[in-house]
């Protein structure tokens, strides 16, 4: 068992969580209604239908988890994610729009409802991963705020990202599950080599953070920043698209959106090759 998250676990970023999803869910549930191909090529090997059923299955694993019902088994890596959810798409034949698009809303309310009841304060998620229920929360909004993106970017819709959704989805989830994981889980081991960084993560409207990469290993040091070979500050919907691999970095460096400076900023490109997030 992989010992508890000690980020953001506190009630307020659970009220957020819940608020940001009553403000999304709507109009993610509008935007996958309005699909005119379902068979359209979204991103990767999926159609856009593969992602709006993926966002569907997204929805009843975090439900299942906090009901405290089993989830799906996966292995919390980039490969791992991958080879759960191509399992999971086999088996479900669903990718009409306006079905999914019914389901997705039914499932929101599910999943609002199981929030609202629950008194746990962590609970088993994917890799038997103790994590707060505003983190599960937090997940869901992160896969709402990335896969709603893909969707509007494959159909040309709009899909613009608020920057405080982005930073919750950031600061409750990503960064808890980093620490959660074992430090091998984010980290491409063919490409991590001898690489070693320390990069202090300023995002915009939050808090500091100093990612480690040591040969292989993802930690986070919460402490006050000391022998930093660089400080990255980030706009956290433009940092969340970055470090998923659906924008490069020279765009948001030019807007201003992504800025890098210290000793050792050229380290900056390289940690976003090693890391390898799902």
């Amino acid at each position: 068992m992989v010992p508890a998250a000690t980020h953001s676990g506190a009630p307020d970023a659970l009220a957020q969580a819940r608020a940001a999803l009553r403000d999304i869910v709507p109009h993610l549930v509008a935007l996958v209604r309005s699909i005119p191909d379902a068979n359209a090529a979204s991103v990767g090997t999926w159609t856009v239908g593969d992602v709006a059923a993926h966002l569907s299955h997204d929805f009843r694993a975090d439900t299942d988890a906090i009901a405290g019902r089993p989830v799906p088994e996966a292995v919390v890596t980039k490969t791992g994610i991958a080879e759960a959810t191509a399992k999971i798409l086999a088996e479900d034949s669903e990718r009409d729009p306006a079905a999914l698009a019914d389901r997705i809303g039914t499932l929101a309310g599910e999943f609002d409802d199981v929030v609202s009841r629950s008194r746990a304060a962590t609970v088993d998620w994917l890799q038997g991963t103790r994590l707060p229920v505003s983190a599960v929360a937090c997940h869901l909004l992160n896969e709402c705020l990335i896969h709603g993106h893909d969707i509007a970017t494959a159909t040309g819709r709009p899909w613009p990202i608020q920057r405080h959704h982005a930073l919750l989805a950031m600061e409750t989830f990503v960064l808890p599950l980093i620490a959660a994981l074992p430090p091998t889980a984010f980290v491409n081991q063919e490409k991590a080599g001898s690489f070693r960084a320390r990069i202090e993560l300023r995002l915009r409207g939050g808090r500091r953070t100093v990612m480690v990469l040591d040969r292989g290993s993802l930690t986070l040091d919460t402490g006050r920043a000391r022998d930093v070979d660089a400080h990255i500050s980030a706009d956290p919907p433009t940092l969340m698209l970055v470090l998923i691999g659906r924008q490069g970095i020279a765009k948001p460096i030019l807007e201003g959106k992504l800025t890098a400076w210290g000793p050792r900023p050229w380290k900056l490109p390289r940690m976003l090759t090693v890391m390898s997030l799902p």
